[in-house]
């Protein structure tokens, strides 16, 4: 076809279309990366720092809860000896199931109930 060859030659004085075809494809894989791998950083930095605190959380319950069992089991004289020795391990039960119950209904409460930070009641309206 005569009229493709004569496009072709009026376009590459100017970068023709296959520059500027280029130019677009750098552009579209540029914004791609900026909005794609710059907030997955953040949100793996953010999961990693949850599962840190996950983790200190949890060590530092079972230490405490262990305290709490060998405290009750040691410092109590003779009230858990014979046949209420079984008491202490109960009471330690009961707590971790209290800072269990506690640490889900922190966790499932909406935030439309949260307090907005900064916010007065009625402001924004």
């Amino acid at each position: 076809m005569p009229g493709r060859d004569d496009r072709r030659e009026k376009g590459a004085g100017r970068g023709g279309i296959a520059a500027g075809g280029s130019e677009f494809v750098e552009l579209v894989v540029a914004y791609a990366k900026q909005e794609t791998l710059g907030p997955l950083r953040g949100l793996a930095r953010f999961v990693a720092m949850g599962a840190a605190a996950t983790i200190a959380w949890s060590v530092g319950s079972l230490l405490l809860l262990v305290a709490l069992l060998r405290l009750l089991q040691t410092e109590t004289g003779s009230t858990f000896q014979g046949n209420l020795s079984w008491l202490p391990y109960l009471i330690t039960a009961a707590a971790a199931l209290a800072v269990l119950g506690l640490s889900a209904w922190r966790i499932t409460k909406t935030p439309s109930t949260r307090p907005v930070a900064g916010k007065a009641a009625g402001e924004g309206r």
